[in-house]
């Protein structure tokens, strides 16, 4: 007979509405504490900065989102949903293959209410501590803080950490960044480009916002620099932006408000805008240091989700990057509520801790570094299918594998119009007539 136990989740992003939904399957007494007060996680809009812009101040009051006013999504919404809750159109929605963020809001919100989460949910509860206090009974306390700051102790038996990856700023490192005159702020603190203005602008990074942020910021600054880190970045100007060009990572910042590139070229710069990541970040987490974080390692950690020494009582759903976020947050956030009901069973303490080091002892040999364990080192969906296999689950479509893998090319053919030029539906159709 199936177990059922008195969880808690942490946040009710897509990670903690997922998990939400497969803990409450398996017949599991379910309580998700969020600290805003709308589900959404990431996805809910915050027009709100921190009050210190590079995020470093460990005082400052943190705002979870890290959208900016105009953002899309960078993946097409047929691989945005889950297995059996796809992300259509609606008729009164956003019709974009390509949606804004207040589209995917609106889905996990349906999502939410659709399968009975909303009950579950205590809006407006930050959760300030997580701690094993009885081992033997694993007993967890959760301690959450109400926004009339009252916080309430109470005892679970097992927990599931889904409080996000995008809040905690990473920033980027050069001499004289602390001194430099300018103004600097991380993506994480963007929203809309007005305060930039007929200045000349740095952007760090190449990603999704480093790409959306300079093109949004370029048609009102004067000038913006991209700075790319990598072996073979020379000075060019970018396409199709008459003020914008593209410089290897910075060499220094100075005194005097110049800003130094690996190449030799200087700017006289008045903004940088760090899009340069994030950090894995629990500060409510105690754990007498069995769970750290390294250089974004989280560890140890058996298939980015189980510590081996505290699993399966303690989990972590939605680590991982590479990867179509909601299949993979989907598939964790099963494994978790069987493992726990009793349907599934985990390998041992020692085989996962082994299954770990063996993990690192690869890294080290591949010369891949920390920062870099948590995302899929694939050519194929092998974590996915390897979690659909353990599942006993029917195999993934393989249009969505090609889809994923095609949608982070697909810049190079249409480059940063590919969200409206891509005819999404027309390539489907393709790949279903030649199947």
């Amino acid at each position: 007979m199936a177990q059922s136990l008195q969880v808690a989740v942490i946040g009710a992003g897509t990670a903690g509405l997922a998990a939400a939904r497969e803990l409450k399957r398996e017949g599991h007494r379910v309580t998700v504490f969020e600290k805003g007060n709308k589900v959404g996680g990431l996805w809910l809009y915050d027009p709100r900065v921190e009050t210190d812009p590079l995020g470093l101040d460990p005082n400052r009051e943190i705002v979870h989102s890290s959208l900016y006013r105009s953002l899309r999504v960078n993946l097409p919404r047929h691989i945005m949903g889950f297995t059996d809750y796809p992300f259509v159109k609606k008729a009164d929605g956003d019709p974009r293959n390509f949606p804004g963020h207040e589209e995917v809001l609106r889905f996990l919100e349906d999502f939410a209410v659709d399968f009975g989460l909303v009950e579950l949910i205590r809006l407006g509860h930050e959760v300030i501590r997580v701690e094993l206090v009885d081992e033997l009974r694993h007993e967890w306390v959760v301690e959450s803080r109400t926004q009339g700051k009252e916080s309430i102790e109470e005892i679970f038996e097992a927990v599931v950490v889904c409080n996000g990856k995008h809040t905690e700023p990473k920033i980027a490192e050069f001499p004289g960044r602390d001194t430099w005159p300018g103004f600097q702020m991380h993506s994480h603190n963007y929203r809309t480009p007005e305060q930039f203005k007929n200045q000349i602008v740095v952007v760090i990074g190449n990603k999704s916002s480093a790409s959306d942020v300079l093109k949004e910021v370029s048609p009102i600054a004067k000038e913006v620099h991209q700075a790319v880190r990598g072996p073979e970045i020379q000075l060019k100007r970018l396409e199709n932006l008459n003020n914008a060009w593209q410089h290897p990572m910075i060499e220094c910042a100075r005194e005097d408000g110049k800003v130094v590139f690996q190449d030799g070229s200087i700017v006289d710069a008045d903004a940088i805008i760090h899009c340069t990541g994030y950090k894995y970040h629990f500060p409510f987490l105690r754990s007498n240091g069995v769970i750290t974080v390294d250089n974004n390692r989280v560890g140890p950690l058996y298939k980015d989700v189980f510590p081996p020494s505290l699993a399966p009582w303690l989990s972590f759903v939605g680590l991982t990057n590479g990867a179509v976020p909601t299949i993979v947050i989907e598939l964790q956030a099963r494994w978790v509520a069987k493992v726990l009901s009793g349907k599934l069973k985990l390998p041992s303490q020692q085989e996962m801790a082994k299954s770990v080091q063996e993990l690192y002892n690869h890294m080290d040999k591949s010369g891949l570094p920390k920062h870099q364990t948590h995302t899929l080192q694939q050519t194929k969906f092998d974590y996915e299918n390897w979690l659909v296999a353990l599942l006993d689950l029917r195999p993934l479509e393989k249009w969505k594998e090609k889809m994923f893998y095609l949608s982070k090319k697909i810049k190079s053919y249409y480059s940063d119009n590919y969200r409206d030029e891509w005819d999404v539906d027309k390539w489907i159709e393709e790949i279903e007539s030649s199947n």
